[in-house]
């Protein structure tokens, strides 16, 4: 249905308009006949989420500038992300074990359901970043919807107002006065006192302050929308690294998904005195610090996870100790935790002949990165197949369940003589305690009866004392996030201490009509108008300037 916008001052104003852009008045004709307070959140300005016959494009822009749909949307994500917090999160586990089966042994049936439901990587799950998505989306729309309208509102204001939009404030001042001039220059200098900024005609006069006020809730928007970018960026490949790297000491491991190595070259651990600490824990061990002399190394070729030797080229060292990362170019560090169980490094054993009692070797075996083949007199090992901690699957083959050296196992294949060409496959435990536990001998079925690999003496076993823990950082994200909360507290500090104060004056003949308006602090509203009163010569009871309504 046509609209008729034009109001009765010649302004020609859009559809959906509530009050004249221009002078104030209610374009509806209910409206213009009422008596009560005017709503004056946009100046009655036109929004495009209130048009009468909406489009499909329209109906999707009005759900999402509604303010009652993005409180929703922030109460379901704050109910998603509590859910996230019931049991821990798959991502803060160093060992890359059967999550399935953590949860269900150690939180019973409910943890079982939490991991199926995929609560247990809450904050990557789609539908949290849906949530995100969505909740954007309405920040940029309910923030276009209301600051495009005010702007052109506040940018359009005009001097003398109708006297129906002045007597519809919520602070109002009618009376008379026989100069008329004389009475606006005091009014004016009083307000000018009071830092507004006053614009005047003959017969109107328009006092503002704090205008900038306005635009703080707008700001707020968009420090959060800055915000939750910054967020969802974490999920763009290198932007955000928060990975765990084992490091023993002496050694030198790659950075998973990075082109750096980083080397552990020394662990110093140092323990409090039994004086120095509280009478109950006497006795115990505590660190009183630790620190991992590390050097960071960036790949400059040869870098694929399978390759023996990457070409590495040192970028950084440091003595990293907790709150001490190891930084560079965005890359941190951080000395997460240590363990002082000693780890199987290396072995030197021999090959023996059961039957003729000959020993060939020894060969050095090391525990990370082996040699593949191993000449020993007439005989040849080719490694086949080695598993940091061996176990058996469900499936009866032989896995791996970490890449820590805690249960390693090797298969070899020895080629010679008396063997056939292909050879005989060998799996050989350097731990006793493996060779128990697996049975190494029936595993090895009737080569047993011919050869055994063995170390001869514990000197022939090497050791790693310390292994340390680092958590490996990257974030890209976090300086964008940093910059939307502070943009964000600046628009909530303007919106917070500021209020956007205007009074309008209109001079008939001898008769005065003033009304004011503030989004907040009415009382301090209504002491502006009292001062300059009196300063034109008027004294009034701020109180009696009251035209009813609520206050703030």
């Amino acid at each position: 249905m046509f609209q008729n916008t034009k109001c009765e001052c010649g302004h020609q104003n859009p559809t959906g308009t509530v009050l004249c852009e221009a002078c104030g008045k209610p374009l509806d004709e209910k409206e213009a006949g009422g008596t009560d307070l005017l709503e004056m959140r946009y100046d009655g300005a036109a929004r495009r989420s209130q048009k009468a016959d909406p489009s499909i494009i329209d109906q999707v822009w009005n759900f999402f500038s509604s303010v009652k749909i993005a409180v929703y949307l922030i109460i379901i994500t704050l109910i998603g992300a509590s859910l996230g917090t019931i049991y821990p999160q798959e991502d803060i586990f160093l060992s890359n074990m059967d999550m399935a089966s953590y949860y269900k042994d150690t939180y019973g049936t409910l943890g079982s359901i939490y991991y199926k439901l995929g609560l247990s990587h809450t904050y990557e799950s789609w539908w949290f970043i849906l949530l995100l998505v969505m909740i954007g989306t309405s920040l940029v729309i309910c923030s276009l919807d209301r600051v495009l309208p005010l702007y052109r509102a506040l940018n359009k204001q005009q001097i003398r107002k109708h006297e129906s939009f002045l007597q519809r404030q919520k602070a109002v001042y009618t009376g008379e006065t026989d100069n008329g001039e004389e009475f606006i220059a005091l009014f004016a200098k009083q307000a000018k006192k009071r830092h507004y900024k006053v614009t005047r005609t003959e017969d109107a006069l328009l006092a503002e302050k704090s205008r900038f006020s306005r635009w703080g809730p707008y700001i707020n928007h968009i420090g959060l929308i800055v915000f939750l970018l910054a967020v969802l960026a974490r999920a763009i490949p290198s932007w955000q690294l928060d990975e765990y790297v084992t490091v023993p000491e002496g050694d030198t491991v790659r950075i998973e998904n990075t082109d750096f190595f980083v080397k552990n070259e020394k662990f110093t651990v140092q323990y409090y005195k039994d004086e120095e600490l509280p009478a109950e824990l006497r006795g115990t061990n505590r660190a009183k610090l630790y620190r991992t002399d590390a050097v960071l190394y960036r790949c400059l070729a040869d870098c694929g996870p399978s390759s023996p030797e990457p070409k590495l080229e040192q970028v950084a060292s440091h003595d990293i100790e907790v709150n001490s990362p190891l930084e560079y170019k965005g890359l941190k560090l951080y000395q997460f935790d240590y363990d002082s169980t000693p780890v199987l490094r290396e072995v030197s054993p021999m090959l023996i002949d059961k039957q003729t009692g000959k020993q060939y070797g020894p060969f050095k075996l090391a525990m990370k990165n082996p040699q593949t083949s191993y000449e020993l007199g007439p005989y040849k090992l080719e490694l086949r197949q080695n598993f940091m901690e061996f176990a058996i699957g469900k499936d009866g083959k032989p896995i791996t369940k970490s890449r820590d050296p805690k249960a390693p196992a090797f298969i070899f294949l020895i080629k010679g003589p008396g063997l056939s060409e292909e050879g005989e496959p060998y799996i050989y435990f350097p731990m006793q305690k493996d060779k128990a536990a697996f049975s190494q001998d029936k595993l090895n079925k009737g080569i047993a009866d011919r050869f055994e690999i063995k170390v001869g003496s514990m000197t022939d076993v090497k050791f790693v004392e310390f292994t340390t823990f680092l958590n490996v950082r990257v974030d890209k994200a976090m300086p964008y996030i940093w910059t939307g909360l502070a943009i964000s507290m600046i628009g909530l500090i303007m919106g917070a201490y500021w209020q956007h104060r205007r009074i309008w004056l209109r001079l008939d003949g001898n008769a005065v009509t003033i009304g004011a308006h503030t989004n907040k602090n009415w009382y301090g509203m209504r002491a502006d108008l009292a001062a300059a009163l009196k300063a034109a010569g008027i004294q009034v009871d701020p109180k009696s300037l009251d035209n009813g309504g609520n206050r703030t």
